[in-house]
């Protein structure tokens, strides 16, 4: 671990100090899932739309969800691994969800993938990491706020309570009081 103050864009300890703030800052901010972690929740989305039926062979997974058939091949088997997905051989093979939508949540993939869903490391319970500015640091409870909104969200979002939503337009995307502002 590096000095406090010497940051490389690693450390929440980082973030309090003056030096170097604004990189650390946009670092730490950056609440992006990753392609993995995107193209999982596709494939599994797909799965549900097809629930009970047939299964799905890995180059309609790939084709359907505009994802690299290799690099999703990885990812269905790390699927798999965890308990979501179930492959079945044979020339009418394919993948089908192992559990059903109700029993996964949107939390449990992105943290599965993606590690720790909070925003800064002294706000994680997992990825904690002890931040010479805690016991005087005021813009903390913002982050730890942010990590335990997000978290509630993801958790009670299930794959089934997801899949009955409707998909976002560009109306909620760039809805006025939420257009202007660098980062967002």
């Amino acid at each position: 671990m590096s000095r406090p103050g010497a940051c490389l864009g690693s450390h929440a300890c980082c973030v309090a100090n003056l030096t170097n703030s604004r990189l650390c800052i946009s670092y730490f901010l950056k609440m992006k899932i990753s392609k993995k972690t995107d193209y999982a929740f596709r494939a599994l989305f797909t799965l549900v739309e097809h629930y009970g039926g047939d299964p799905i062979p890995i180059r309609e997974l790939a084709r359907r969800n505009d994802a690299p058939k290799r690099f999703l091949e990885h990812i269905m088997l790390d699927l798999k691994a965890k308990g979501w997905v179930d492959s079945v051989a044979g020339v009418r093979g394919g993948y089908v969800l192992a559990k059903k939508p109700e029993q996964i949540s949107m939390g449990e993939v992105v943290r599965y993938f993606d590690g720790i869903l909070a925003p800064i490391d002294c706000v994680s319970v997992s990825g904690y990491i002890r931040c010479t500015q805690e016991p005087v640091c005021r813009f903390r409870r913002v982050f730890l706020n942010a990590r335990n909104y997000v978290t509630e969200l993801m958790d009670s979002a299930t794959l089934a309570s997801v899949a009955q939503g409707a998909p976002v337009t560009g109306q909620e995307v760039f809805a006025p009081g939420f257009v202007g502002g660098e980062g967002i």
